[in-house]
């Protein structure tokens, strides 16, 4: 990566494990941005963390000359704008297009993750209601993906190249791939949903993707522990 002295003020507070620092990272290495990289704990807290973050208290956190931005699509997207002359362009240059992009990140953030993190926690019968949820989820986005690939000829949601919505569920297929293990469930049925399965392959295999995905065996261990910790809480009301 290419190292600058703005860029020498660039740091990301998160964790090795999170699906939503991983979209970061993914930006930054795409963009060939140097970055250090700050591993937050989360138990407790950090100072820094709690300063940069004060409102959500949640990583990741993005620090560029000394000023936070919070929540991980808000900085993929300031770093495409700021660094507005590195390729990749990770943002559509026509307005409808980057609403359209917005739309399915938003779809991805609001109907597919609460779906996955209900799987990440619930154990039993409410595990498999939040697998059968996720599942129901991941066809609207093959049909996306069909639109692109069948009457575009595009190999990915952002073009011919990797893009705001491919980061926006890029990242968070590690953390599907290690979920499948640790529940020993099927959320992407590649025989169902075929161009989804072609794309994540495309996509973990893509120069600037594949050098920060995180240890699939540690991912397994961090959710399974996680998951055993989950376990032991008590019930809620």
């Amino acid at each position: 990566m290419e190292t600058c002295a703005e860029e020498v003020q660039v740091k990301l507070l998160g964790g090795r494990s999170s699906p939503f620092v991983l979209r970061v990272r993914i930006a930054l290495a795409l963009k060939g941005i140097h970055c250090e990289h700050i591993e937050e704990t989360m138990n407790p807290k950090s100072e820094l963390l709690l300063k940069s973050n004060p409102v959500h208290k949640k990583i990741p956190v993005l620090v560029h000359n000394g000023k936070p931005i919070c929540e991980s699509m808000i900085i993929v997207q300031y770093i495409d704008e700021t660094w507005d002359t590195r390729a990749p362009f990770l943002m559509p240059k026509d307005p409808y297009d980057r609403a359209i992009a917005r739309f399915w990140a938003a779809f991805i953030d609001d109907k597919l993750l609460p779906c996955i993190r209900a799987v990440f926690t619930g154990q039993g019968e409410q595990c498999q209601k939040a697998v059968e949820e996720t599942v129901a989820n991941f066809p609207i986005l093959e049909e996306a993906l069909r639109t692109n690939l069948c009457f575009l000829g595009e190999a990915y949601f952002g073009g011919d190249g990797i893009g705001f919505v491919d980061i926006a569920l890029g990242g968070k297929l590690a953390f599907v791939n290690a979920l499948e293990k640790a529940t020993d469930s099927v959320l992407i049925d590649a025989e169902k949903m075929p161009l989804l399965s072609v794309w994540m392959d495309r996509f973990c295999e893509a120069d600037g993707v594949k050098e920060v995905m995180p240890d699939p065996v540690k991912l397994v261990e961090f959710i399974c522990a996680t998951r055993v910790k989950f376990a032991s809480l008590p019930a809620a009301n």
